[in-house]
């Protein structure tokens, strides 16, 4: 059995369609196996013999969509890729708090030059400490003390496409293990 992370993007808690015991039966209803939500905010493990990731997905969202009316994106990533992605400790000795925020944003399908693109953002309060390319995820250091709140959110959507989801360092680590249990 193949052990993924279903990272949903545009899940609100407060709609009811969207809470963890519905997401957690379409995955059931799609026949997967050892289905688990992790936090209010769209992240889903479970699985499954099937290994074709684009396939999962297409089905996941179509599942998603036509069950509970959610037209977010699915980003599907194996427990191998967030395994090693936290094994590289890419905010070695940062503390993820309320001034400084690491996050992790899944790019569902990654362009050649990510790493190109990555060296022209200077806003002011971002650091991006990298590209994991197996993963496909930019991680990147969020200052909260700045005057000015960043709005690297938009800068990677125009950059990227609305087909990114992104999660804090604090979520990846709780996804991983509850991918281990």
């Amino acid at each position: 059995m193949n052990r993924y992370a279903a990272l949903l993007r545009g899940i609100m808690p407060t709609n009811p369609n969207m809470k963890g015991e519905k997401l957690r039966g379409v995955f059931e209803g799609l026949g997967f196996e050892k289905v688990a939500t992790i936090l209010a905010s769209g992240n889903v493990v479970f699985r499954t013999a099937e290994a074709d990731i684009a396939k999962l997905e297409a089905r996941i969202q179509g599942a998603l969509s036509s069950e509970l009316g959610i037209p977010g994106g699915t980003i599907v990533r194996t427990y191998d890729e967030l395994r090693d992605l936290l094994d590289t400790d890419p905010f070695p000795g940062l503390t993820h708090g309320r001034e400084t925020y690491l996050i992790t944003t899944f790019l569902k399908h990654a362009p050649p030059n990510v790493a190109e693109e990555l060296r022209k953002h200077t806003e002011p309060g971002v650091q991006i400490v990298g590209y994991d390319s197996l993963a496909r995820a930019v991680l990147a250091v969020i200052d909260n003390t700045e005057p000015r709140t960043p709005d690297f959110m938009a800068w990677l959507e125009k950059t990227y496409s609305k087909d990114i989801t992104t999660r804090t360092w604090l979520t990846v680590q709780k996804i991983v293990k509850k991918m281990e249990s």
